[in-house]
């Protein structure tokens, strides 16, 4: 068996790094992340290893999101993803998707979805554990 993460790392493609930065910044940091790497075509957030990349387009052509492809970020908790959406909205982000379960995909797949300034599609996700179920369903 391979005991190696199944990714490296992602990355998305943005116009303006200073202007991502500020937009992952805000709801990394609610997911208790931080900005890894720094440079004038790049950042780069984890915990002490790159994970997620935004970044100028190699090619210097214009970044477009990918059609269907988004990033799912862990959360520790609803309110984790609840705090990842806010702080999203706040900075920059669009709506794609408000915090809530997900039951199309598990009964207990709570999730929100923003797009960012770029309209890449970004997603938190927890698993409610059966007490909080219950509360969301009364």
């Amino acid at each position: 068996m391979n005991s190696v993460p199944m990714i490296s790392h992602v990355s998305v493609g943005v116009r303006d790094v200073a202007r991502a930065a500020t937009f992952y910044d805000a709801f990394l940091a609610t997911l208790g992340f931080k900005r890894v790497f720094i440079n004038d075509f790049a950042n780069a957030w984890g915990v002490t290893f790159p994970t997620f990349w935004a970044q100028m387009p190699f090619d210097e052509k214009a970044p477009t999101p990918g059609n269907g492809v988004h990033v799912c970020f862990n959360a520790a908790s609803k309110e984790g993803v609840d705090a990842f959406y806010a702080a999203g909205i706040k900075h920059g982000g669009t709506c794609d998707g408000a915090p809530g379960l997900r039951p199309q995909y598990t009964p207990n797949y709570y999730a929100a979805f923003l797009k960012d300034p770029d309209g890449n599609k970004i997603e938190a996700l927890c698993f409610l554990p059966p007490t909080e179920m219950s509360q969301l369903e009364a």
